[in-house]
């Protein structure tokens, strides 16, 4: 049986290390910004809904870059850190890079997707006016620390004018490439605790499942992006797996 812990810093395959550098560098100017001149760095790269004033294409690839706070940073780049070596080192740079971007593009649809959906939902609950006004004004409303006093108005805003933002989904799919790859391996959980990849990968997607569809009030992870970058990196691996070209 395969036993896997982290190998250090030291010998980072120039992708992974790359990927910390950029994360880093963004979520420190997004720091330093927001305090210096009150620029919304997030407001820019963030993932909005296509329909949202703040939507821009670009957002699919940079708000894989943005982060929330140091504890989301810190996770998701020692996942990277800790899965990603092992992964890049097997497949090479390139490969692996892609499989990065599309898992966290594939993320970002799939996050689109469902808020399309629960969007959906909401506009048949509201007049025409009440609508549009939540296209037209929703983000300033936001911006100014308030929202709608109608509930459903409010919902509509949050879903249309919150940016998804975070490495999470292209995390999520490097974690279900390596327990699909290394199904054996043992993780340590809090540096302890032993679990096979195989489970681990599957206890995580569950848990995913399950929040993503109690979707609770308060919760603003987003829990469905975490899937899709594991649904796409899935469908990524089964192709290479049926080229013949998975390692």
């Amino acid at each position: 049986m395969q036993e896997y812990r982290p190998q250090g810093f030291t010998m980072l395959p120039p992708v992974v290390k790359n990927l910390l550098i950029i994360n880093g560098l963004f979520f420190l100017a997004t720091l330093v910004l927001s305090s210096s001149v009150h620029y919304d760095l997030v407001g820019l790269f963030g993932l909005h809904y296509p329909l949202s004033q703040k939507f821009g294409v670009w957002q699919f690839i940079t708000y894989m870059f943005m982060h929330a706070g140091f504890a989301h940073i810190l996770f998701n780049m020692f996942a990277l850190w800790m899965f990603g070596n092992t992964l890049e080192n097997v497949w090479g740079s390139r490969r692996f890079l892609n499989y990065y971007l599309i898992t966290g593009i594939g993320a970002g649809l799939v996050q689109v997707l469902v808020a399309y959906i629960r969007i959906s939902t909401l506009e048949a609950a509201l007049s025409p006016q009440n609508v549009q006004l939540v296209y037209s004004e929703g983000y300033e409303v936001l911006q100014r620390g308030m929202n709608y006093s109608d509930a459903a108005m409010a919902s509509l805003n949050l879903i249309v004018n919150t940016p998804t933002i975070g490495a999470s989904g292209a995390v999520f799919g490097i974690l279900l490439a390596f327990g699909m790859m290394f199904p054996n391996s043992l993780i340590y959980v809090y540096f302890a605790i032993p679990v096979k990849a195989k489970y681990f990968v599957m206890i995580y997607g569950g848990i995913e499942l399950y929040s993503g569809i109690a979707n609770s009030a308060g919760d603003n992870v987003a829990h469905f992006a975490h899937l899709g970058g594991m649904i796409f990196g899935f469908l990524l691996i089964q192709f290479w797996k049926k080229k013949g070209t998975l390692y």
